[in-house]
């Protein structure tokens, strides 16, 4: 920065634009407001079909959300012009002072251009008459200290200015169509975490130099970053792509066989480093957009350690995928990247996976603690798992998805692919409980009853439930209780069996049933489909009970048709159990008993925090779901709770003070016991909580007789889909 332009800058310009940039947040606060009040809860709440339950819908979320974004974006930028603006301001007057001291001691400061200036001593008048032969009126070192004080000003002013040039340049480029949401308080904030990253990425450049205390450092400062988006973005094009996998593959074979504290800070290292790259691949700046291209280019790269002896190091896509396991990625580089992959694992057929990605590379670990890599499905498994956009684009084609499901046999990547599909089908990612996930689309719906199909078919189909699916197939049930009751009790029950769906009947019966029967032969799955089908019931019941206008009959014919309902898909698991023809030991009460406790967990985790419309799907947001608290706060407090508190706790039921629900899960009467009494006391827990003019005892009766009914019919609707050994 010149001397002249620091020392003489207006800075009543950049005031104004502060002050319009200031004026622009606070209206963009307003409009963000505005668009998730309005606009994104009204869209959340109409009952959209065909074409608009999908585009319109995800259309006006993601313009909501756009507005968040432009109100970040202008907080920051306003934020970094006004503390830019204030650091100048007070350089200039720190410049000034100095310079007026210097006059004070007879020495001038000029600009000579190009930043650079001059300080000198003022001629003394009666030098000629000196002895000493002084000619000037001040001491030489005043003359250099007050030169190096003007140095040290000005580059801190051309220090201040250039990194806010460079954070607001690089906040701007981070979206080529919409809005950043990098969030910065200050000038100061930004222009720390490009540094950081710049020093990061020269150290990752030499990796055999990095001690395990550097790297501990190194870890220490990616984990305080890594959300970071200027942090991520510059340290990625900083590393470069093959760069960031050449460090990856040194880090994993300096490191093998780590242990204690080692492999803990390698864990967490593995972690820190994929959330960075994370954040960074939704950069949308010219840079980013090379890197990510590059990235994808480098997957057949064979990547090998500098120390390394084996000629056979890893598979650039090996690299990439196990560094995908944790973060949320951007969904259009998951696209590109899965398109690539998929296309190699599909060309070496279901049984040739093992060979294409294991063989060869039998030595490498890319992992630490958790696997070992290899198959770099299994980790991009994991990276749509987060985003369940990229997971419904991975699994639209059929035949990409029953390729997948039929490569389960061969390789360890079937608790991935499960939560992928979990993620797919229901739009909330893997682990999250606290998003709110959109009714079904039909896409999600299709998805859905392709995975039904798979598992419905005679010929393996019920070894995709054994290869470790169980669980997320169960929860996925679970999702669909609405859309699996409207199946089973065929058209016309669309307002007994409320739903939001895009395709509330965009399933099939006859693989709907085969499904739940193949599922309930895994514990986790089983207990997964009790939990769904009792909130679900639960839920349906109150919603009636509460609003009998939901319905333009009589809300015992609700009752009735709900209980019977429930009676069928109680009636399908029990009576896949009791086929499955499992020793009735302590052994299997206590493997199923543990499942029961475990997704008793999981599921009141869900309700509790409020994702009970989405995570699995159960009431929408009606007006009768807005009575059950399904719109503010999920179920948890209402009947599906306690309904999930009964099952958790084993009650007893009534009469049979021997007996818990679902507890004896091996005898097909108490089975049909337990569905009956949970039906039951849901049923009554609505008439209370809602002062319902029903009677109790006639309700019970009701139920009695529907849910019976259905049990009886649900042996019929087996024997007619479904070979069974006890048929």
């Amino acid at each position: 920065m010149d001397l002249d332009a620091l020392r003489h800058g207006n800075f009543s310009k950049l005031g104004e634009a502060i002050t319009d940039w200031e004026q622009m947040t606070k209206k963009l606060a307003d409009l963000q407001k505005d668009a998730e009040n309005n606009l994104k809860s009204k869209a959340n709440k109409a009952d959209w079909v065909g074409v608009n339950a999908s585009v319109s819908r995800e259309f006006i979320t993601k313009t909501a959300a756009e507005f968040t974004d432009a109100h970040t974006q202008a907080s920051s930028i306003a934020k970094i012009l006004s503390d830019t603006r204030g650091e100048l301001i007070g350089y200039r007057t720190q410049l000034n002072e100095a310079i007026a001291r210097g006059t004070q001691q007879n020495m001038t400061v000029i600009d000579t251009g190009e930043g650079t200036f001059t300080v000198t001593g003022n001629t003394r008048p009666d030098w000629a008459s000196d002895p000493s032969g002084k000619t000037g009126a001040a001491d030489q070192k005043a003359v250099n200290a007050l030169r190096e004080e003007i140095e040290g000003i000005l580059t801190k002013a051309t220090q201040s200015d250039n990194s806010a040039a460079k954070a607001l340049r690089l906040i701007v480029d981070q979206a080529k169509y919409g809005f950043s949401d990098a969030s910065y308080s200050d000038r100061d904030s930004a222009a720390k975490a490009v540094a950081a990253a710049e020093k990061l990425a020269a150290m990752a450049k030499k990796p055999s130099d990095m001690s395990l205390t550097d790297i501990t450092n190194f870890n220490r400062t990616m984990e305080k970053y890594k959300a970071d988006p200027l942090f991520a973005e510059q340290f990625a094009k900083g590393l470069g792509a093959k760069g960031t996998l050449q460090f990856w593959t040194e880090m994993t074979s300096a490191h093998v066989g780590a242990r204690g504290s080692e492999l803990e800070t390698m864990k967490s290292l593995q972690q820190n480093l994929g959330l960075t790259l994370a954040t960074a691949s939704f950069s949308d700046s010219d840079a980013m957009q090379h890197w990510k291209k590059d990235l994808v280019a480098e997957r057949n790269t064979n990547f090998v350690a500098t120390n390394s002896s084996n000629p056979i190091g890893a598979l650039g896509s090996q690299v990439i995928s196990s560094l995908m396991r944790k973060g949320v990625y951007d969904t259009e580089f998951l696209d590109a990247y899965r398109e690539q992959l998929f296309k190699a694992d599909k060309g070496a057929g279901d049984a040739g996976t093992h060979d294409l990605w294991v063989k060869g590379h039998d030595s490498l670990d890319l992992v630490f603690g958790d696997g070992n890599g290899r198959d770099p499905l299994e980790g991009l498994f994991r990276g749509l798992s987060h985003n369940p956009e990229a997971a419904v684009h991975a699994f639209e084609s059929k035949s990409d998805l029953d390729h997948m499901l039929g490569t389960i046999r061969y390789t360890d990547r079937d608790t991935s692919l499960g939560h992928a599909l979990e993620a797919a089908v229901t739009g909330v990612p893997a682990g999250e409980t606290t998003s709110h996930a959109l009714p079904h689309s039909e896409k999600q719906v299709r998805i859905m009853d392709n995975v039904m199909n798979a598992v419905a078919k005679p010929d393996g189909g019920a070894e995709i439930v054994t290869k470790g699916m169980g669980e997320s197939l169960g929860h996925m049930a679970a999702a669909y209780m609405p859309e699996i009751s409207i199946a089973m009790a065929g058209k016309g029950a669309e307002s007994i069996f409320i739903t939001d769906s895009a395709a509330p009947d965009g399933l099939n019966k006859g693989d709907v049933t085969r499904f739940l029967y193949e599922v309930a032969r895994d514990d986790n799955g089983r207990a997964a489909i009790i939990y769904g089908e009792n909130i679900y019931t639960s839920s349906v019941l109150e919603a009636h009970i509460a609003d009998p206008s939901l319905y333009d009959g009589e809300t015992p014919d609700v009752i009735r048709a709900v209980a019977e309902n429930a009676g069928i898909l109680e009636g399908i698991v029990g009576h896949s159990t009791a086929d499955a023809d499992i020793e009735s030991s302590t052994k299997a009460e206590e493997d199923y008993n543990d499942a029961l406790k475990k997704q008793g967990d999981f599921f009141k985790t869900v309700l509790s925090t409020g994702v009970g419309v989405g995570a699995i799907a159960l009431v929408p947001a009606t007006p009768a779901g807005a009575l059950t608290g399904a719109v503010a706060g999920g179920f948890f407090g209402g009947v599906s709770g306690m309904a999930v508190d009964r099952l958790m706790e084993g009650k007893e039921i009534d009469g049979a003070l021997d007996d818990a629900l679902y507890r004896t899960g091996q005898d097909l009467n108490s089975a049909q016991e337990s569905a009956l009494q949970q039906t039951q006391w849901s049923a009554i827990d609505a008439l209370n909580a809602h002062d319902s003019d029903l009677k109790e005892g006639a309700t019970q009766n009701l139920i009695r007789e529907a849910l019976n009914s259905g049990w009886s019919r649900s042996d019929q609707i087996l024997e007619d889909i479904h070979a069974r050994p006890s048929a």
